[in-house]
C-alpha cells in the first residue's frame, strides 16, 4: 500500500519562500512518478512539477517554471516542492501525488487523471 504523507507550507508574503515535503511509502523507487499539484475552490486541480524518482527526470508547468524546484531525497523516499518568489496567486491548496508512470511521461506534469496516490493536502497562503 502506497502512503503519502505531506509536511511544510502555511504563509508567507509576496517574494518569500516556502518549502514542502511529501514522503513516501511501500512504493517501488524505479518505476515512481511523483508530482505537485496545486488547486484553488472552484477550479481543476493543475499540476505544476513532476519527477521520476528513479531517473530523476523533472517537468514544470510554465506558472512556476524558474520559480520553484522539485527535488527528491538520496533515499528516494521524500519529494521536495521548494517554492521561491511566491505571490498571491500561487495561494492553493498544494498536494503531492503519485503512481507508476513512465520517465519520459512523467517529465510532462501529467494530469491528475494518471494519479492515484495522493497526500492529504497543504494549504498555502501567499499575502501581498
Amino acid at each position: 500500500l502506497v502512503r503519502l504523507q505531506q509536511s511544510g507550507g502555511v504563509s508567507v508574503q509576496a517574494g518569500g519562500s516556502l518549502r514542502l515535503s511529501c514522503t513516501a511509502s511501500g512504493h517501488t523507487v524505479t518505476s515512481y512518478c511523483m508530482a505537485w499539484f496545486r488547486q484553488i475552490p472552484g477550479k481543476e486541480r493543475e499540476g505544476i512539477a513532476s519527477m521520476h524518482l528513479g531517473r530523476g527526470n523533472t517537468g514544470y508547468s510554465d506558472s512556476v517554471k524558474g520559480r520553484f524546484t522539485i527535488s527528491q531525497d538520496n533515499a528516494k523516499t521524500t519529494l521536495y516542492l521548494q517554492m521561491n518568489s511566491l505571490q498571491p496567486e500561487d495561494t492553493a491548496m498544494y498536494f503531492c501525488a503519485g503512481d507508476y508512470l513512465g520517465n519520459a511521461f512523467c517529465a510532462t506534469t501529467p494530469s491528475s487523471d494518471y494519479f492515484n496516490h495522493w497526500g492529504q493536502g497543504t494549504q498555502v497562503n501567499v499575502s501581498s
